[in-house]
């Protein structure tokens, strides 16, 4: 059955107690949040013994040279597309940053691998940096100056997290101290308001946020996890073509309904598993996590 298949097994509990439940993995997430770290480390050393070099008016220093900025780019600074995301302007920004890539980045990078996982960061962050240049280029007066942060990156983790677990159910702590329980795919949705209310409201909601990054890194998170990689272009296609009527949750669910749970298996989990083998998980498209999903819940009822 679906059980047996080592990638779907579920954990192990009955290991002896004198060995630790908690393991520590290093990954790609945790080499990025140390990364921080130490940039951040260095610029407390800057801002305490070399402040001039601290300062974002002077276009020769350190901050003025790895900070984003429209001059940057117009000087050919494109590192600085890259090295802003590493940099924070207080303790409270690099920790929300940290904790959201920690939360969303380890199960995104289990599923997409380092290789991938990588490459979503650093675009999500880039997209995210030329979306609030653009915007800069636009309206200099609300969103002019130097950005800092690796917010974008976050957002675009988000975004692919929804993309590839929709109907995740979470429980977000509103300042960490009001629980408020919402799908992955609402917490994309209700971020990408809140980006698209600073936007059309600068001086009211949240002044001084690169709200342009945040939505540039939702959209490439998204973007990269279902185009790129799953491929689903079929929302595009069904502009140019008839939709066709069909009633897709009928076919997944008529075995288990016929208690038929074997028959299930064969003819719609088994084509999935041998997918994922070949493909990896993120190959999946919404309706085939929905499958498995289904599939699960029937073996942990039965």
């Amino acid at each position: 059955m679906i059980e047996d298949r080592d990638y779907m097994r579920q954990p192990e509990y009955d290991e002896p107690r004198w060995r630790p439940r908690f393991r520590f993995q290093w990954s790609w997430t945790v080499a990025l949040l140390v990364a921080y770290a130490a940039v951040f480390l260095g610029e407390l050393v800057i801002w305490k013994f070399f402040p001039e070099q601290a300062d974002l008016k002077n276009p020769s220093s350190i901050f003025s040279l790895l900070a984003l900025s429209t001059e940057g780019l117009a000087h050919g600074y494109v590192w600085q597309l890259v090295t802003y995301q590493f940099m924070h302007v207080g303790f409270i920004h690099i920790f929300l940053n940290s904790w959201a890539i920690y939360m969303f980045g380890r199960e995104v990078e289990s599923v997409l691998g380092g290789r991938k996982f990588l490459v979503l960061m650093f675009s999500s962050g880039i997209v995210g940096g030329v979306f609030q240049i653009i915007v800069s280029l636009v309206w200099p007066q609300y969103f002019g100056g130097s950005v800092m942060g690796a917010s974008a990156c976050g957002f675009g983790l988000v975004a692919a997290f929804a993309a590839l677990f929709p109907e995740r159910e979470l429980t977000m702590l509103i300042l960490f101290v009001i629980p408020v329980h919402m799908r992955a795919k609402t917490l994309l949705i209700g971020s990408a308001v809140l980006a698209l209310t600073g936007f059309a409201f600068p001086n009211v909601i949240m002044p001084g946020v690169a709200h342009a990054a945040h939505l540039g890194g939702m959209v490439m998170g998204w973007f990269y996890v279902r185009k790129i990689l799953q491929g689903d272009w079929s929302r595009l296609a069904g502009a140019f073509r008839r939709a066709e009527k069909v009633s897709p949750r009928r076919p997944v669910l008529e075995p288990l309904e016929k208690n038929d749970p074997a028959g299930f298996v064969e003819s719609e989990v088994d084509p999935i598993l041998d997918k994922i083998s070949a493909h990896g998980l993120q190959s999946l498209t919404p309706r085939e996590r929905e499958i498995l999903e289904t599939a699960r819940k029937h073996i942990r009822r039965s």
